[in-house]
């Protein structure tokens, strides 16, 4: 009888323990929500880009608009991936969210820096 009680405590030591790990590790973690305004981001790096157009005097400089146009075409979906590995999270266009989830984290201001905006 003692045998069976001892392997009982154990058990449930094991399956507590196991069921604390899973909530920790992964439950939790795929609660965790990232919210980010892509419309925002790219809205200030087009006036950017419109601005560094419109001022511009010479091709060369017209290139470098465009360059950095381009740039920003690639880095966009690569910050994009680093936000979701740096948050451990899914990360989520705002557009998409109805109403602002208790866990949100809005990654919007991470997302600008990533991608060379103040």
């Amino acid at each position: 009888m003692k045998t069976l009680l001892s392997q009982s405590v154990v058990t449930l030591l094991v399956v507590a323990v196991a069921l604390l790990a899973y909530d920790r590790l992964v439950a939790r973690t795929a609660k965790s929500i990232g919210v980010v305004d892509v419309g925002q981001v790219y809205r200030l790096k087009e006036a950017e880009f419109t601005q560094l157009v419109t001022k511009s005097a010479s091709d060369e400089e017209r290139q470098q608009a465009l360059a950095m146009a381009q740039r920003f075409a690639q880095q966009l979906p690569l910050a994009l991936e680093e936000l979701s590995r740096d948050c451990a999270c899914l990360v989520l266009v705002r557009s998409a969210v109805a109403g602002n989830p208790p866990h949100a984290l809005d990654l919007t201001a991470l997302l600008r820096r990533k991608v060379g905006l103040p």
